[in-house]
């Protein structure tokens, strides 16, 4: 990960004294790198040692952290990692101009691999991440959005870079089609139950750990999956409460809804979904080498049911 952090400072030079400030504000909030750690691990685990490994990485850190500068502009977002957003800090305008900075910087540097094989991936997610956003756009203020849509939104959004991730590691290392699959299904199941996860956290964690607004995407009048149980779970007044919030990205009956959330059993619900998403990735992963590098994988989905921030 330091090679990782090297190549990113080394990439983000820019003539523009604005672009080289904004970038570095939130590459330097930290984060968990888990897209970049997950490609290296699965290349570890497939026994793959080439440099590429470590400028692939960094591209896949910068196309995430264009997608949180442009995220942030269309939530109105104003707290990520435990400070101010980018768009609070700069503007709206910056944000969204660096944001799209970062990601032709990272086609730059896909480039240099001289695999159009990488290419075709990382293009295929940036645009399915892209449709993501739209799609969750237009299900805001949707209360009627169920389970399978709410998926079909952050495997979008959220695993495809995931899943992308890990797929570069097992082609990087030139591996079975078998394989490669294997490593893209534990990419997308663990993207998918870190999302989920991250929702339940919206109702059952702490703002000041999390480093961000609780209660935010309930603002935005998003349908996540604890909301969507506790409709399916409560009584028809507590579901119309909830209901009444989401369509008019109410927060002002915040700690009841969260009450309704955590009453209805929602969010044992929701982190029962999220198990079975850790499952699957552990199952793809128990199929790849035996080693420190695939046995970190496997940790990886296990510890992530204990996620708290």
């Amino acid at each position: 990960m330091r090679e990782v952090d090297k190549v990113i400072g080394e990439r983000l030079t820019s003539s523009v004294p604005l672009v080289a400030q904004i970038s570095q504000y939130i590459i330097a909030a930290g984060g968990k790198r888990l897209r970049p750690a997950l490609l290296l691990m699965v290349c570890g685990a497939l026994g793959y040692e080439g440099a590429h490994r470590f400028s692939l990485a960094a591209v896949v850190e910068l196309i995430h952290t264009a997608t949180l500068l442009h995220d942030d502009v269309v939530d109105a977002s104003t707290l990520r990692r435990g400070r101010a957003t980018a768009n609070e800090t700069f503007g709206n305008p910056a944000s969204v101009l660096v944001g799209d900075f970062l990601h032709s910087r990272s086609f730059q540097m896909m480039v240099d691999t001289g695999s159009m094989r990488i290419m075709e991936i990382l293009s295929q997610a940036t645009n399915v991440i892209a449709e993501g956003e739209v799609l969750q756009l237009m299900n805001m203020h949707d209360a009627s959005l169920d389970e399978a849509g709410y998926l079909r939104v952050i495997r979008s959004k959220t695993a495809k870079l995931f899943e992308a991730s890990a797929r570069i590691g097992a082609v990087l290392a030139q591996s079975s089609p078998a394989i490669e699959e294997a490593c893209a299904t534990y990419g997308q199941a663990l993207g998918t139950a870190f999302q989920i996860i991250d929702d339940v956290l919206d109702y059952d964690g702490d703002a000041a750990e999390m480093g961000k607004n609780l209660g935010d995407d309930l603002r935005e009048g998003k349908s996540t999956l604890p909301l969507i149980a506790a409709m399916q779970r409560g009584t028809p007044e507590q579901a119309q409460t909830v209901r009444h919030a989401i369509e008019q990205g109410s927060t002002e009956q915040l700690a009841e809804i969260v009450g309704i959330v955590r009453a209805t059993g929602a969010l044992e619900v929701t982190r029962a979904a999220a198990f079975s998403e850790a499952r699957r990735a552990m199952s793809a992963a128990e199929q790849l080498p035996t080693n420190a590098y695939s046995a970190s994988l496997l940790e990886l989905a296990a510890q992530l049911l204990e996620r708290r921030n």
